[in-house]
């Protein structure tokens, strides 16, 4: 029987060694390959407010406002809401203040289920709304639109002001999220107030 090395027997009391642990492991039977990618952590299965797909309502009520009717109500679509497609809703509304009798209105434009990035379909009512409220008559740039907190369907909304309107207090407020995109005129108002009222007008108007 041959003498071994000191070397020669150390590595192979470290191979039996190994072997002996190997097999009491089932684990250590199918080692991953060498190639395998690492998997990334997965996402959160809880979706942000924002996503999903909304639908638009004309809601009687929205945000404490009641929606107008009768003759002096808007009656036509004053904003161009961009292409329309199969399965998309329109809600076009007047909405009155608590004891409104006389007046302007707050003007609603909103579209639903919009097939392209609805940042862009709002942009689209944002101009047409501006357009429509300096009477196709701008004279100068609008101030900067500025955020402020969406409500709980998520997504952005953004208010800016209008002094260069006939009207200077007017605000424009528009959302947008995954499907949908709206936009509002408030008469006689500041940006802030615009936009709390316009948070809860969505949380009414939008499903």
């Amino acid at each position: 029987m041959p003498i071994l090395g000191p070397r020669t027997l150390l590595a192979t009391t470290a191979l039996a060694t190994m072997l002996t642990l190997t097999a009491c492991d089932p684990a250590a039977e199918a080692p991953p390959a060498a190639s395998a990618p690492v998997s990334t952590p997965a996402r959160s299965s809880t979706s942000p407010a924002g996503s999903g797909k909304h639908t638009l309502t004309e809601a009687a009520t929205a945000g404490g406002l009641t929606k107008a009717t009768g003759a002096s109500t808007v009656s036509d679509v004053p904003v161009d809401p961009g292409e329309m497609r199969d399965g998309m809703n329109l809600v076009v509304a007047d909405y009155n203040r608590a004891g409104q009798t006389s007046g302007r209105r707050i003007l609603f434009v909103g579209v639903d289920s919009v097939p392209e990035d609805p940042n862009k379909r709002r942009e689209h009512l944002w101009r047409g709304l501006i357009d429509y409220a300096l009477q196709n008559g701008s004279t100068g740039t609008p101030t900067t639109a500025k955020p402020y907190q969406p409500g709980p369907f998520g997504g952005s909304l953004e208010c800016l002001s209008l002094p260069e309107s006939a009207n200077a207090t007017d605000v424009i407020c528009g959302w947008s999220d995954t499907t949908t995109a709206a936009v509002a005129l408030f008469p006689r108002t500041t940006p802030a107030d615009a936009a709390r009222l316009f948070a809860a007008m969505r949380a009414d108007l939008e499903h």
